[in-house]
């Protein structure tokens, strides 16, 4: 572990970057991408700097952002194109190693330990640079580098660099560049994880650092421990070959209820919160599936499996929530209790699959629908999991906590 060079590439505004090349009438100008500009209803899914630097915030309401900035141009989002630059730059990425995982659509982990390229580069820094170049020349975007001995300080050097730089992180200056900044700024610290630390007087990654492992464990669990790990660049998870990534063939959740389930508002609550699951990990990994399964076990253990296949792939919430309900309805006698629920999205495929369009679609519909759930997830991943729940979920007597 001692010896990796790793880098974390972080494509800029990649939303709003990507819009900018078939709108060159923004150029120069604050602009976002928005869930539904022509209506001005919905929310901010990124800004340009331009936009960033007038006070737009990404998952913010539109009619927010407008009253910031008066002049902001709105455009909506194609995902389609997101996707097809995504594949553009890890194909840019993987002529300089082969070890490129993905961590998301404008973000991916390069392992340059013992590369070629970095023998022809030299030091990590320099090829994070060469990398840049190469975007900047083919792609006409931009990224930022973070490189260092792990993953976690790389991505935490990325965030450093914003926008179009690199940040160097070494064993000799990670704890002068990153020991000051909020503890917020981990990986999954959300805002519960947050307020815990907080608590305890932990605001800082040096003072995460600081803590004995017993007492982030006592503090957070299981999670205390991997954070102390992480905060004091004890991460040695590796770097991916593509084809060492796994190749999922279904997403799924499931859970068991402190109390069963009786009524027709406690199954959609269950499922509802099982459906945001599922298909928030879908976006995560950049799928869609063809078809929902559910699982349903009794208090006497006794279980069912019934699945339903959809007209066109997705991965909102919605609609997997909807076939869920619709295969709970039809195959089981509500009142009857249930112990256990499972949703699972079957017959997966890649995100940038819409499907056979038909004369009933409401593309309209479908794409605002996709900008508000983006923006949930962008929502979650900053502040965490709980920083948006459904008003059923508060004081429920399920178990249910997010």
């Amino acid at each position: 572990m001692g010896n990796r060079v790793i880098l974390h590439v972080d494509m800029d505004g990649f939303f709003a970057a990507v819009e900018s090349l078939s709108h060159p009438e923004t150029l120069g100008k604050p602009m976002a991408v928005a869930g539904d500009p022509e209506n001005r209803r919905g929310i901010i899914l990124a800004k340009n700097q331009l936009a960033k630097n007038a006070g737009v915030k990404t998952a913010e309401p539109i009619w927010q952002a407008l009253r910031k900035c008066p002049g902001l141009i709105l455009l909506p989002p194609h995902h389609e194109l997101y996707a097809e630059y995504c594949e553009k730059a890890n194909a840019i990425y993987e002529r300089f190693t082969d070890r490129v995982e993905r961590a998301g659509i404008d973000e991916s982990y390069l392992d340059m330990t013992g590369a070629p390229k970095l023998r022809e580069y030299g030091f990590g820094g320099r090829v994070a640079d060469a990398i840049r170049a190469a975007v900047r020349a083919e792609l006409k975007l931009t990224v930022s580098v973070g490189v260092s001995f792990c993953k976690v300080f790389a991505k935490l050097g990325s965030d450093l660099g914003k926008p179009d730089g690199v940040s160097v992180v070494t064993r000799d200056n990670y704890q002068k560049l990153l020991y000051p900044l909020p503890v917020r700024a981990m990986m999954f610290v959300g805002r519960v994880t947050e307020n815990k630390l907080d608590s305890a007087g932990v605001h800082t990654i040096g003072q995460l650092a600081a803590m004995t492992p017993e007492a982030a464990q006592a503090l957070l669990g299981k999670h205390g421990l991997l954070l102390s790990r992480y905060a004091n660049g004890l991460d040695d998870e590796p770097v991916l070959r593509r084809e060492e990534q796994e190749d999922i063939k279904s997403v799924g959740n499931g859970m068991t209820f402190r109390r069963d389930l009786v009524s027709r508002d406690d199954i959609r609550l269950g499922l509802r919160v099982l459906s945001e699951s599922v298909a928030g990990r879908l976006r995560k990994r950049q799928k869609k599936c063809y078809g929902v399964q559910v699982s349903i076990k009794d208090p006497k253990f006794r279980v069912i499996d019934r699945r339903v296949q959809l007209p066109k792939p997705t991965n909102l919430a919605r609609t997997i929530f909807a076939a869920a309900l619709a295969i709970v309805e039809r195959s089981w006698k509500i009142g009857s209790p249930i112990r256990l629920l499972t949703v699972t999205a079957i017959n997966l495929t890649d995100e940038s699959d819409r499907g056979q369009a038909t004369l009933f679609d409401d593309e309209t519909d479908i794409i605002r629908q996709e900008a508000l759930e983006r923006s949930l997830d962008a929502l979650k991943l900053r502040y965490g999991k709980s920083v948006v729940k459904p008003a059923a979920i508060l004081k429920n007597d399920l178990g249910i906590e997010e």
